[in-house]
């Protein structure tokens, strides 16, 4: 970019700015057409059973999107800032700029009202020896304010040249981050829409069986992690931070699923944890992905209670362990937070965000 055009991408970028830093709001997605996965649920030839997979399947896709939808959002969040900052540098190096230009000017007049002459000639003419010896200290002293200026000048116009690139980088991530966000927001939509589908289908009493079946399905789980012995070596404290991080999850029970949600009257997963560690003054990553990529891992065998249990091989799910076997989390859409067993589903690892 040359530097004649700096000015006018600044502008264009502040004004730009007021409407890419507002909150985003991703595009609405129409319900689409449920697939052959959903709409073979009315067929005799399905049991129960395969009816209460397919419908835990689909809501891990919908919680393995969530997951891509937040981290989408966090990261546009720290984009818009970083262009805020990048807005304020423009504008400190525009006035930076124009006020060297001032005072370059000025020496410029200075030079004219002196007969063009530059201040050796000057001094050369006096025909004073003591004024020519004193003129030539002041004259190299200028001299060098003069370079220092110029050599200001470059930088300051070098670094507008920067800002203006980076924030139209940021720009066009920010743009990125939002098509990525409508995508996930389209696999959500799409995902619990033909779940809620296939329990629409069933009749009052096949739902209630199929309440059932989740339930024992869990107890199934639970009571074969028990007896595995993973429960052998645990019996930890909780650090301080952790004992407030636990209080925190355990008052949001019977609040509501919500994708997306991060309190305070409704939760998705990580919103929860997220939001249960940052009551204990200890900020973590957003999505259960992240808190499983960046924080550090402990053995199931050193758990204690407020660390983080991260769930299924894409680590779409995460709960927060309280002690005595058992997890606090915000399961699924329609459903709300709640105490389940840390067993009831496929474990990847244990995360601890105070190690």
């Amino acid at each position: 970019m040359n530097r004649r055009h700096c000015a006018a991408a600044a502008i264009t970028l502040v004004c730009a700015l007021a409407l890419l830093t507002a909150p985003v709001q991703a595009m609405a997605a129409p319900v689409p057409v449920p697939g052959p996965a959903a709409t073979s649920s009315a067929s005799p030839k399905k049991t129960l059973e395969e009816v209460r997979e397919e419908i835990d399947t689909l809501y891990r896709k919908a919680g393995a999107a969530t997951d891509a939808y937040n981290l989408a959002e966090e990261q546009s969040e720290k984009q818009s800032a970083e262009i805020v900052r990048l807005t304020k540098s423009i504008a400190d190096g525009q006035a930076r700029i124009a006020e060297l230009k001032n005072r370059a000017g000025a020496q410029a007049r200075e030079q004219y009202r002196n007969g063009g002459l530059p201040p050796g000639a000057q001094l050369m003419l006096s025909g004073d020896p003591d004024l020519f010896m004193d003129g030539i200290n002041q004259a190299r002293q200028g001299q060098q304010a003069t370079k220092g200026m110029l050599t200001e000048l470059e930088q300051a116009q070098e670094d507008l040249e920067t800002y203006t690139k980076d924030a139209g980088l940021n720009l066009e991530k920010i743009e990125a981050g939002r098509a990525k966000q409508a995508k996930a927001k389209k696999s959500i939509d799409g995902q619990i829409a033909a779940a809620e589908k296939l329990e629409s289908q069933l009749a009052k009493e096949e739902r209630a069986r199929l309440l059932q079946l989740e339930k024992d399905a869990a107890s199934t789980a639970q009571a074969a992690w028990l007896s595995s012995g993973a429960l052998k070596d645990i019996d930890r404290e909780a650090s301080a931070a952790g004992k407030q991080a636990v209080a925190f999850a355990t008052a949001q029970i019977g609040k509501p699923y919500v994708w997306g949600a991060e309190g305070p009257g409704s939760y998705d997963c990580s919103g929860l944890t997220s939001q249960a560690w940052a009551a204990a003054k200890r900020p973590i990553p957003r999505t259960s992905q992240e808190q499983w990529r960046l924080l550090p891992r402990v053995a199931i065998e050193d758990m204690r209670p407020g660390d983080l249990i991260i769930y299924h091989s894409d680590a779409s799910h995460v709960g927060m362990y309280v002690g005595d076997g058992s997890i606090v989390h915000a399961p699924r859409p329609g459903r709300d937070v709640t105490l389940t067993g840390a067993g009831t589903m496929q474990i990847l690892g244990v995360v601890r965000p105070d190690k």
